[in-house]
């Protein structure tokens, strides 16, 4: 079973910010056309959030099935400096454990 920190290193927090930026440049021009609404940005912030994390989830899990290693990776010239952070595929977890 999975510990809470490792659904919290998958969900990958530092992709966040990526998920946000859209919702707060869509915010700053509803604000700025006079039709900001805060339920609204915050619910798309919610969404957004969600949806980011989710991707992660399914990415790690899928990372895992197909197993890739850092060595692969390098290899093929792909520079992935934050694979090992992903806890299937780095073997914290089992994939099965990842996705229900």
């Amino acid at each position: 079973m999975a510990t809470a920190a490792q659904w919290i290193q998958g969900a990958r927090l530092r992709t966040l910010p990526a998920a946000i930026a859209p919702v707060l440049i869509g915010t700053a021009a509803a604000y700025e056309l006079q039709s900001f609404r805060l339920l609204n940005a915050i619910l798309a912030a919610l969404v957004a959030l969600l949806l980011q994390i989710g991707v992660n989830y399914a990415n790690d899990y899928s990372d895992g099935i197909r197993a890739p290693t850092r060595t692969a990776w390098v290899r093929s010239g792909w520079s992935v400096p934050a694979l090992h952070d992903r806890t299937t595929s780095s073997g914290l977890r089992s994939a099965r454990s990842a996705w229900p």
